[in-house]
């Protein structure tokens, strides 16, 4: 099982890996071998995710989620399958614990009487300096 959160655990069977020819380095390696991995997940069809989790994961995943709700991600950052397959692993773990966390929402307060006060006080103040400064080169 793939860890998320202390309560929310992935079956690695729900996780579908590909692997491809990647670019870059790797010489003629990379002309032979498919090292980078495309992994998919069924976000919204997941048993493994509460829905809070799946509705915030979604919102999170922009362009890597697709029409049918399936996350993507393709890792060719190394030169070797396993290095990649890890990567791909954790950032898919990352992206879900993100979603795992609940926002804070903000209260909503009103400024308290001294504050304004304080506020007023610094823009009478300033106005005081620059009416000081007008009258210098007037001669």
């Amino acid at each position: 099982m793939i860890e998320i959160t202390e309560r929310i655990r992935l079956d690695p069977k729900e996780i579908e890996e590909t692997f491809v020819r990647a670019s870059g380095p790797g010489g003629q390696n990379v002309n032979k071998v498919s090292t980078a991995v495309q992994l998919r997940f069924d976000l919204r069809n997941s048993p493994s995710l509460p829905s809070y989790v799946r509705e915030r994961a979604e919102s999170l995943a922009g362009k890597r989620l697709t029409k049918d709700g399936v996350l993507v991600f393709t890792a060719a950052r190394f030169r070797t399958q396993e290095r990649n397959r890890e990567d791909a692993v954790q950032r898919l773990v990352e992206l879900l614990q993100q979603a795992s966390e609940r926002p804070v929402y903000r209260r909503p307060t009103r400024p308290t009487r001294a504050s304004k006060q304080r506020r007023l006080d610094s823009k009478t103040k300033r106005a005081s300096i620059k009416k000081q400064r007008s009258g210098r080169f007037d001669d």
